[in-house]
């Protein structure tokens, strides 16, 4: 082929390409690469929901070039089981709640203070624009992780096998948590006994008596069915849980700026989607459990605040002036 005809096969190849659509993502012949994204919700969950959507949202963002697997119901491993494997450049994406990273940067154990936040637009608020919350994310890439966005989960409360109105009907009845000490602490200013078991393995620890309870969002709540085997639904909503979304460092070490600023705006839209969802969905998923013959309680909040209020003084004693600090960033108007 001369030069000419290899000029005329180009221009009119380039013009099929733009009546047929655009450019396709990837080069001719090569495969878009696979990245795999695991959680714990179930596929009827929000977070489920929103990870899809961030699927979708990197295929078209990066045109093709990355395709996102989404494995729901821990396929891949529980929350501290993903955490590790993003951290160690083996899985790339996972969200989970706040606290589950504590492990890896300890002031974020604060975010689980009880009560640090009253509603959802004061926790985006936040999450998105306080100074400390930026600081801790900041910290992750060093332990191997990249904050994308912060997705919903809402704001925890109990379901339990036997009836719960007051902090004294905690008392010498174990409690099942997530590995976070300021949970742990929650649990022991009421009277419960803690116990960590993996979120997978919940309903059943309930259905068998291991424990009397467990304590998750109400989204949460509904997905993993937790309502049908401790049918009280007590709304203490006793901490904020939302789902830091975050990426593998490795893999965001080798993506391109403009790769990188697609996973971000993918993440984002997700976080907006699951922060809607889960607002707006409360009162539709508690009408669905109290349907199911679950029991909704609304406690008298007063009483679990000041039975909660030591969780301060004990933070106080390990984290100083931190507890003061995200304070004033979380109650800022």
């Amino acid at each position: 082929m001369n030069t000419f005809s290899r000029l005329l096969f180009s221009g009119l190849t380039l013009g099929a390409v733009l009546v047929l659509g655009g450019p396709v993502a990837a080069q001719p012949g090569s495969e878009p690469r696979i990245l795999k994204l695991n959680h714990t919700d179930t596929p009827s969950g929000a977070r489920h929901l929103a990870a899809e959507l961030f699927a979708k949202r990197v295929e078209e963002f990066t045109r093709g070039k990355y395709r996102v697997l989404v494995f729901h119901s821990g396929q891949l491993g529980n929350d501290p089981q993903s955490i590790k494997a993003v951290a160690e450049g083996k899985l790339d994406f996972t969200a989970s709640a706040t606290g589950s990273f504590a492990g890896l940067v300890p002031e974020l154990n604060l975010t689980a203070l009880p009560y640090l936040v009253d509603s959802y637009e004061q926790g985006w608020r936040f999450y998105d624009e306080s100074p400390w919350m930026r600081r801790q994310f900041d910290k992750l890439p060093a332990k191997g992780l990249h904050h994308l966005a912060t997705w919903e989960a809402g704001f925890r409360s109990f379901t339990t096998r036997s009836p719960m109105i007051q902090p004294a009907d905690a008392v010498g009845k174990k409690m099942r948590i997530f590995p976070n000490d300021m949970i742990k602490w929650i649990m022991e200013s009421i009277g419960y006994e803690p116990v960590v078991i993996p979120v997978t393995e919940v309903y059943a620890a309930i259905q068998q008596g291991r424990v009397d309870g467990q304590e998750n969002p109400i989204d949460t709540i509904r997905a993993l069915r937790f309502n049908e085997v401790a049918p009280n639904i007590v709304l203490t909503q006793h901490v904020y849980s939302p789902l830091p979304f975050v990426a593998s460092e490795a893999l965001w070490l080798r993506l391109s700026a403009a790769e990188q600023e697609s996973f971000q705006r993918a993440g984002k839209e997700a976080a907006a989607l699951s922060r809607r969802l889960v607002r707006d969905a409360d009162e539709k998923n508690l009408e669905a459990m109290r349907a199911a013959g679950a029991k909704i309680v609304r406690p008298d909040i007063a009483a679990f605040r000041k039975a909660m209020s030591s969780v301060y003084e004990r933070a106080a004693k390990v984290y100083g002036g931190e507890v003061k600090a995200i304070l004033v960033d979380a109650r800022a108007p």
